[in-house]
């Protein structure tokens, strides 16, 4: 079998993969580098069927600052992305992200408020009469209050992912439709990739960016990733209300969030106790009757008449151990790099994870210090916990 050399693989040729080659080529265009994607139609990718929100809304000052950057880069993405004069478009609305505050959460809330504002954003404390003045669409019965980023929003995933695409492959990434099978190494240190075809990929550095399937790619070098993929579901509805003005993206403490698309359409989405574990997208129509539309209703009186239009299954990589992203070189594994475990938050941190990865591997000091994510943290169990709440 044939075998190519590079400077850097890359395995997964997704949002994260994409935002990582483009950061290391914008800093060194002489890097020769291949994405490896085993399907290219992105079909089950969880870029494509995620949300597409973009929030500073958490509790952990990284993650602020994570999207925070991520805000700075929209500003101006499409004249950065330009290639050939064509400047993407992904449809950023900045619609705001509302979260409710049950008393249970409320310390821990405010807490992540006050570190939000103390960092400079655009983030609020309503109080339940000024919800209800707001958008009296939404009955929120439990709720002591609600925190509200004005600058918070969704976009087009397909749109941000292309972009990315198609500059990185510009600026002189080769792109690759194979599926990674192992990990090569020698004396402690990578040396490539194989791939399922047989053929072989040398490079000194090696970027696990393959999401969900991020620990098959890591049980080939003997690492028990702590990273799970978790089938979630999300749901289209159609109701008889029209509200006046698009609504910001609602999240109930219960982990319930609710996306206003347009008109009478919105997103329904909710991580329940017994999503399956593995690599599975069948979507159950069911779920929403059984498991949402009674407390949907609780929140908006007015959806207890709907008509579910469609929906899909997508994976969270999610990370058993602390919930929060594994960002770095594997401390007994020279040039294998991770980027992996974003229970839920990757897409919305690709941003600032590619320029921060890219930054590492060509030896610049990183422009944002996220090394509290470091895949040290595993071995010496030292977890960093964004929140008691349930992921989101």
């Amino acid at each position: 079998m044939s075998e190519q050399r590079y400077d850097i693989v890359m395995i997964g040729g997704s949002l994260m993969g994409c935002a990582t080659a483009y950061h290391l080529l914008r800093l060194d265009s002489r890097l020769r580098i291949a994405l490896v994607e085993m399907d290219p139609s992105y079909e089950r990718s969880s870029t494509i069927l995620s949300d597409g929100n973009l929030r500073v809304q958490f509790n952990l000052k990284e993650n602020i600052q994570i999207s925070q950057y991520g805000l700075e880069a929209l500003a101006t993405f499409g004249e950065d992305m330009a290639v050939d004069g064509d400047r993407p478009d992904v449809g950023f609305r900045r619609q705001g992200n509302l979260f409710l505050v049950s008393e249970q959460s409320r310390e821990e809330a405010e807490e992540g408020l006050a570190l939000q504002q103390s960092l400079g954003c655009e983030v609020e404390w309503l109080e339940p009469d000024g919800i209800r003045r707001r958008y009296p669409i939404l009955a929120a019965p439990d709720c002591v209050g609600g925190t509200f980023g004005a600058n918070d929003g969704t976009m087009d995933p397909w749109a941000l992912l292309m972009a990315f695409k198609r500059k990185a492959t510009a600026l002189g990434a080769q792109f690759i439709q194979g599926k990674v099978t192992e990990v090569l190494t020698e004396k402690g240190a990578v040396i490539g990739v194989r791939l399922e075809s047989g053929e072989v990929l040398n490079a000194g550095f090696v970027v696990n960016a393959a999401g969900a399937w991020a620990p098959l790619i890591t049980q080939t070098v003997g690492i028990a990733l702590p990273v799970e993929p978790v089938k979630r579901q999300v749901f289209v509805i159609e109701t008889e209300v029209y509200p006046e003005r698009t609504l910001p993206a609602i999240f109930s403490p219960s982990g319930l969030y609710i996306i206003h698309e347009h008109g009478n359409s919105f997103m329904i989405g909710k991580s329940l106790p017994d999503d399956p574990i593995g690599y599975e997208f069948t979507w159950e129509r069911q779920r929403f009757i059984d498991f949402l539309w009674e407390e949907l209703a609780e929140l908006f009186p007015d959806f207890d008449r709907l008509k579910v239009v469609r929906g899909w299954a997508g994976l969270y990589a999610v990370n058993t151990f602390d919930g929060n992203a594994i960002l770095g070189e594997w401390p007994t594994l020279r040039g294998f790099y991770l980027e992996n475990g974003f229970s839920g938050h990757g897409f919305q941190q690709c941003f600032a994870v590619g320029r921060y990865i890219a930054e590492l591997i060509t030896g610049r000091t990183p422009s944002l210090d996220l090394s509290i994510f470091s895949p040290s943290r595993i071995l010496e169990n030292r977890p960093a916990f964004e929140s008691h709440r349930r992921l989101i």
